[in-house]
């Protein structure tokens, strides 16, 4: 990451002190601390502030993975806008999560961690945004758990919101649900894991959750074009032992391999529940005409080789909007790189978002030169 590119502010914010958070799903959290890092000058663009929510294993420093939005012309320009990003709830970087003090048992949460859900992260994210004296978001950006966040501010709070810019993200459909399942199985199956108590991380069940995600998050062409049959690059024969690998099984085991080094195994189960319960509500809830009448602009991007949230569903969720009265508009980015492609291909969103953030009309000629058509 570019030195250049480091948070004005990045600091905690703890509420709940003396009225417990209550959870959706039962429970609930005394205190709360979100970890929140701010990109520019918060005071000079208090109305211009876009709050950006990160993926599974990202944090509220926004620049660290997605750093090529960041500059002069680009979308995330600390000169026109002030740059928000909240740690999730769940999660291992700061905010309350298992590796968190329980504050009852004295010891950290750890597999007692409640189920948060996507509407208590947002509920919280608001009261950090009271803290902070920002009444209405400019925007809301996010991709893959990030979009959900902020679909469901647009649902929750769409007074507070002028644009919703989701992209990759849509309820999971049971084929997601499935895989997520079987990651936080092969963590659970790990003898390392102790019920959830372990002081020694579950490595090698981490490890191969983590490499089960890694192939939803590419498209198969790209594992084919990078992989195909190739023997594993140190030049072992695949067939020689019981353990020989193709290349791309070498991929697999390094990405898992890194991944054990910088997460944590509770918040990895935490936070794949935080994805699994999200929805949204069906055709005539009340929501929606909250929704229509505010008059929020909700752009949803589907990713043409997404396994994980495929475009058609995507799309589909755009038309459950429109239908709602929303105004909603569906825009594909066209790339190989499947899920991941929202980071792969961040230069070809430029473009778009910066139309949207701009307020400007989106032509659809130079919205498709950048990769992304806009229906």
């Amino acid at each position: 990451m570019p030195e250049s590119i480091q948070p004005t502010v990045e600091a905690d914010f703890t509420f709940a002190h003396t009225e417990p958070f209550a959870l959706e799903r039962g429970g609930q959290l005394q205190p709360v601390t979100l970890r929140y890092a701010i990109y520019g000058d918060l005071d000079r663009c208090r109305d211009r502030v876009v709050l950006v929510c990160h993926a599974l294993s990202g944090s509220a420093r926004v620049a660290d993975w997605w750093p090529e939005l960041f500059g002069a012309g680009l979308p995330f320009d600390i000169e026109k806008f002030a740059i928000l990003g909240i740690n999730l709830l769940g999660s291992c970087y700061g905010s309350t999560g298992p590796p968190s003090p329980n504050p009852v048992t004295g010891r950290k949460f750890g597999p007692e961690f409640p189920v948060v859900t996507i509407g208590d992260n947002v509920r919280a994210q608001a009261a950090l945004l009271d803290h902070l004296g920002i009444a209405k978001l400019h925007a809301t950006v996010g991709a893959s758990i990030g979009g959900m966040q902020v679909l469901e501010w647009a649902l929750r709070f769409p007074q507070r919101v002028s644009k919703a810019v989701a992209i990759g993200a849509s309820p999971l459909n049971a084929v997601g649900l499935g895989l997520n399942h079987l990651q936080r199985r092969a963590i659970w199956n790990d003898p390392m894991w102790k019920g959830g108590w372990y002081d020694e991380q579950p490595a090698k069940g981490l490890a191969a959750a983590r490499a089960l995600a890694m192939i939803t998050y590419k498209s198969p062409e790209l594992f084919t074009e990078r992989y195909s049959r190739k023997p594993n690059r140190n030049g072992e024969d695949p067939f020689s032992t019981v353990d020989g690998r193709f290349d791309v099984a070498g991929y697999l085991d390094y990405q898992g391999k890194i991944f054990v080094n910088r997460f944590d195994a509770n918040s990895y189960i935490a936070i794949s529940k935080l994805m699994d319960t999200w929805d949204v509500p069906a055709e005539g809830d009340p929501k929606y005409r909250a929704v229509a009448k505010s008059g929020v602009q909700v752009e949803l991007i589907g990713i043409s080789s997404d396994q994980l949230f495929p475009a058609a569903e995507v799309e589909a969720l755009s038309q459950r909007f429109i239908r709602g009265g929303i105004g909603s508009r569906y825009s594909e980015l066209k790339s190989d790189h499947g899920h991941d492609g929202f980071l792969a291909e961040s230069g070809r969103l430029a473009e778009f978002l910066n139309s949207v953030l701009a307020d400007a009309s989106v032509n659809k000629a130079s919205v498709a030169h950048s990769g992304v058509a806009a229906d």
